[in-house]
């Protein structure tokens, strides 16, 4: 069955510039430039019929194209041990938009709500073990301000996801413009 989810993907600048961020720190496994993206929604494990329900559904997604700036560093979890490094997306009501439409073709096809308060943002490491805290503290300051330049955002992706020990494989299956009914199968 597979893992599926939707995302935004980040023009060759944008990423170039994050995969220049990502440096520093011991015990942490960076996202490949190649996996950058920002989830607008993960679906999870889904039967082969389903998969393609879904598929045909977000070609009737549209909005209008709009601008996107990351922004910031955090971690989850927020409180703890940290598992995971992301930056930061800027609030963006194109972003919004496009979260509830994808959501609302999605939940026509039965597919349940995401329970948690979306928080839109770039994964850049998971995190192995325990950070010394002065680095981390360091990292977390040097990238507190950081924030790219604005860029446009026309589409989104549909990825199926293989976990494996070493990372997860993201495999594009199907790429959607704005304009509706404009799919491109992978």
């Amino acid at each position: 069955m597979p893992r599926i989810y939707i995302a935004l993907d980040l023009p060759e600048d944008v990423v170039d510039q994050v995969d220049r961020l990502c440096v520093g720190l011991p015990d942490v496994r960076w996202t490949d430039a190649d996996d950058l993206h920002v989830t607008l929604r993960f679906i999870g494990e889904v039967d082969h019929a389903t998969f393609e329900e879904i598929g045909e559904a977000l070609a009737d997604v549209s909005a209008p194209p709009f601008d996107l700036q990351l922004q910031g560093v955090g971690h989850f979890p927020p409180r703890g041990q940290p598992t995971t490094l992301w930056l930061g997306v800027a609030p963006s009501e194109g972003l919004q938009t496009l979260k509830r439409r994808v959501d609302r073709h999605l939940a026509s096809l039965g597919i349940p709500a995401d329970p948690r308060k979306y928080a839109p943002h770039l994964t850049i490491a998971r995190i192995r073990a325990p950070l010394p805290e002065s680095r981390f503290g360091s990292f977390l300051k040097r990238l507190s301000l950081y924030r790219s330049e604005p860029f446009s955002i026309s589409g989104f992706t549909l990825y199926s996801s293989l976990l494996r020990t070493e990372g997860a494989i993201h495999t594009p299956e199907a790429r959607y413009d704005f304009v509706q009914g404009v799919a491109e199968r992978v």
